[in-house]
């Protein structure tokens, strides 16, 4: 049976049709039939402004993002799809704080609700910095298909390391 690493916390019947998408070579066909096209959001500018309207819209209260941008040090291999920073720093009587978030710069090339899902989950750690209940209520509530989208996005890994990305 092949491990599907990305996916031990999913159920048996779930895995079973993954392994099948995989072995079948149907995987790419399911991506290209569910998401046609990738984002076009390529450069930091348009990223960073998609990035501050989801959070205007559902995280009013928390601080200004001062970045958000593709990285080509994560590693979507280790899982590192995404980092989310904050910093905070005492200038005289100041306190100054910095909010960045990067991305895997191979999620240049992700659909778009792809891109949108890992966005909300970097966001959603502004207010919780642990995965738990709370976190993943704010997620939904952000964006209604996320626990579909995460599971896409860990397909997307696969596809990725496969080589078999058509988006880019």
């Amino acid at each position: 049976m092949q491990e599907l690493k990305y996916f031990q916390h999913y159920p048996e019947n779930l895995q079973a049709q993954i392994r099948q998408l995989i072995s079948t070579n149907q995987l790419q066909s399911y991506f290209k039939r569910k998401y046609p096209t990738g984002h076009q959001l390529q450069n930091q500018q348009l990223l960073y402004q998609y990035s501050t309207e989801i959070k205007q819209h559902f995280l009013k209260n928390t601080p200004r993002l001062n970045s958000v941008s593709f990285n080509k040090h994560t590693d979507m291999v280790k899982g590192t799809l995404g980092t989310h920073t904050q910093q905070q720093k005492i200038h005289g009587k100041k306190l100054k704080a910095r909010y960045d978030i990067a991305l895997n710069n191979q999620l240049k090339y992700a659909p778009q609700a792809i891109l949108r899902a890992l966005i909300v989950h970097e966001l959603a750690h502004f207010k919780h910095a642990e995965h738990n209940k709370a976190f993943y209520k704010l997620c939904c509530h952000i964006e209604p298909d996320y626990h579909q989208l995460e599971l896409d996005l860990r397909l997307f890994i696969v596809l990725d390391e496969q080589g078999l990305n058509f988006y880019k």
